[in-house]
């Protein structure tokens, strides 16, 4: 398997709508990296880690496009191929202990530091190929709605699941049926091996895929929550699909929103008829809380 680095030079203006871009592309988001300024100003390195398959190109130029049409294509977009071993010395380079509010810490499997006994729930990752490390802001702002909107015995679709993490938090929670989706086959196996090493298996299944047609008639009415840590485009197409599969009175969290797609989802979810509770936000990305009406609006 291989891998392609792209990266983009950013003053501090850009960084989030140049992150926001190629994080819908890079596996697990993007890595930011302060450099040395040359001119006095701030200046940052943006990566994001693709796999050198048959649509690297296509999504390549994607991602060109999508920075040209918001005027942030200010510097080459570089690209650099990595050796075998530069994945897994990237990897561990830029994921460490975390601790996520007052509840949880996540800890890389390689890591060898001791966590103090503070009441707070451990959970071990190995994001592997599909990163999702609880860094990320809005990985972070979906595990503390998940604190705030989960009670024991839920059931909980976990979309666009990734390394699994928000998955295995909802188990350690106290939730009873757990789906996590996701479409990219490496996410799938990432997320397989740390809830193994969590010992959340027995609650949680992990598939390939997301809320298809198929998926939205047998899941009718089914999941008391719903997270989807994905994109803002994703959100608003899957509004009406989220809003199928929960159960009257369902609460529904999602993320992967910044400032300039906000707007967008909100409408979405209030056309699908979503009544909104809460909006959070950090460093410019922003998690929705809304809701199922138990008054059913429509059929």
């Amino acid at each position: 398997m291989n891998w392609m680095e792209l990266s983009i030079l950013a003053g501090s203006n850009e960084v989030a709508p140049i992150d926001a871009i190629m994080s819908n592309y890079g596996h697990g988001g993007t890595v930011i990296e302060e450099v040395p300024p040359a001119t006095g100003r701030r200046r940052f390195l943006i990566k994001a880690y693709l796999l050198q398959n048959r649509s690297y190109r296509a999504q390549r130029l994607q991602i060109e496009q999508d920075l040209s049409k918001t005027g942030q294509l200010t510097s080459t977009l570089m690209e650099r191929k990595l050796e075998p071993d530069e994945w897994l010395t990237s990897l561990k380079s830029h994921f460490s202990t975390a601790e996520i509010g007052d509840w949880l810490v996540v800890k890389p499997s390689w890591s060898e530091k001791e966590i103090p006994a503070s009441g707070r729930t451990v959970i071990e990752l190995d994001p592997g190929a599909a990163f999702g490390t609880g860094l990320h802001p809005t990985t972070r702002l979906c595990l503390q709605g998940l604190k705030e909107n989960l009670a024991p015995g839920m059931s909980v679709l976990d979309l666009g699941t990734g390394s699994g993490i928000i998955s295995i938090a909802a188990e350690k929670l106290g939730a009873a049926d757990i789906l996590a989706l996701d479409i990219d086959p490496v996410a799938v196996r990432a997320a397989k091996n740390n809830i193994a090493c969590n010992c959340a298996s027995n609650a949680i299944q992990v598939r390939r895929g997301t809320l298809s047609q198929s998926a939205r008639t047998r899941y009718k009415n089914y999941f008391d929550l719903v997270i989807a840590n994905i994109t803002a485009r994703a959100i608003s197409d899957l509004a009406e699909a989220f809003f199928k599969v929960l159960k009257p009175g369902g609460k529904l969290i999602v993320s992967g929103i910044h400032d300039e797609g906000l707007d967008e989802v909100l409408i979405s979810l209030a056309l699908a008829d979503f009544g909104l509770e809460k909006v959070e936000d950090e460093n410019g990305w922003h998690a929705v809380v809304a809701n199922k009406s138990k008054i059913k609006i429509r059929q």
